[in-house]
């Protein structure tokens, strides 16, 4: 990472612009390489005697072979989102899957169902989309090309053809019995710095989100006074003849910073707000990821200690655990693998995020 005395350096070797000097750390490949570009718009409200919900188009155009055209459109509604994080979940138990934005937005943020809240949803779906779409393994799941390319009763029929119900309750017993035994004997060393590693990251990002929402409420109550506090010199010009010029001049200055603050609260809820609560939902999600690869581990270390305690059927031990072996060394080189991807990611988008409101600060500050 670069140093804060380098970044500070005044050598021409270092962009002195802000957005210059992010730029030197892209790292994604550029849309040239890309096959698969999916958007995510046109909100729709939907009420009926049950329920009312959002449903959303989601177009996708690609070149790729298995696509039976190059074009899509379908409408999806949460549900359907969710649903494709948990088969994605199932499927790659030690990947890291986007975080989707939550069933219910925060407290005192934005009421469900207003166009804030709907156009903030639809960012995040897009991105979730957009960042599977990017990524190595999970672009190529079944589930994801069904879910872009099936229409909604092809959906609803692939969704009831889920495991049934003798498999889930193994994989829930399973999962059961590796959660209740306590630490994992022989976890490799590089997993163990994972887990501290996410332990100070999600304590460090929870503070800097509260600290982020606190800000920005601190700024709407001030943008909201001084919408009253112009108005206020206007009227009061009208009866000081002597200092009228004067009250005009300080109504119309309160105008000015007003639409400062307020573009300057645009910038934070578009650039920081939901960077860094995405990041307190990955936080989550990576913590989930490290138990599942730590349960694959303990299920194996479980095999190992039976097999030194049993004196007959070592053959079909044997057998076993080379299964689990083979399934261990899986799980920790794909999370190895997604770990420094999703790494490299994050520091692009905390750089990026906190670069721009550095640049939003100086603006308004200007103005």
């Amino acid at each position: 990472d670069t140093s804060l005395a380098e970044v500070n350096s005044f050598s021409p070797s270092v962009p002195i612009s802000p957005s210059s000097m992010i730029n030197q750390y892209k790292f994604e490949d550029g849309p040239e390489l890309r096959d698969l570009f999916i958007t995510v718009d046109d909100p729709e409200s939907h009420i009926t005697a049950i329920e009312t919900f959002i449903t959303y188009r989601v177009v996708t155009k690609t070149t790729r072979g298995e696509f039976d055209s190059s074009e899509y459109e379908v409408r999806r509604r949460y549900q359907d989102f969710l649903w494709l994080k948990s088969k994605l979940e199932e499927a790659h138990p030690t990947l890291i899957i986007p975080p989707l934005p939550e069933k219910f937005i925060m407290k005192g943020m934005v009421e469900r169902f207003s166009d804030e809240f709907i156009e903030t949803r639809r960012k995040a779906l897009h991105k979730f989309l957009n960042r599977i779409a990017d990524h190595p393994t999970l672009t190529f799941n079944e589930d994801f090309k069904i879910f872009l390319t099936a229409q909604a009763w092809e959906l609803s029929s692939h969704k009831k053809q889920g495991p049934g119900l003798l498999s889930r309750m193994g994989q829930t017993v399973r999962a059961v019995a590796s959660s209740v035994r306590g630490a994992v004997k022989n976890r490799p060393e590089m997993f163990t710095e994972m887990n501290n590693y996410m332990e100070t990251f999600s304590q460090k990002i929870n503070l800097l989100d509260r600290i982020a929402h606190r800000i920005y409420k601190e700024e709407r109550d001030y943008f909201n006074e001084m919408k009253e506090y112009g108005p206020i010199h206007t009227l009061w010009s009208a009866s000081e003849e002597d200092i009228a010029d004067s009250l005009k001049g300080i109504a119309s200055c309160i105008d000015r910073c007003c639409k400062a603050t307020e573009k300057r609260m645009a910038g934070l809820s578009e650039h920081l707000l939901p960077i860094l609560h995405e990041y307190v939902l990955y936080s989550e999600i990576l913590m989930a990821v490290l138990k599942r690869r730590d349960q694959i581990q303990g299920e194996l270390d479980s095999k190992v200690d039976a097999l030194a305690n049993k004196k007959t059927e070592k053959d079909l031990f044997s057998e076993e655990i080379g299964k689990l072996e083979d399934k261990v060394e899986r799980a920790n080189n794909a999370l190895k693998a997604d770990w420094d991807r999703w790494k490299q990611n994050m520091q692009w988008d905390m750089r990026s995020s906190f670069t721009n409101v550095a640049e939003n600060n100086l603006r308004y500050y200007e103005e």
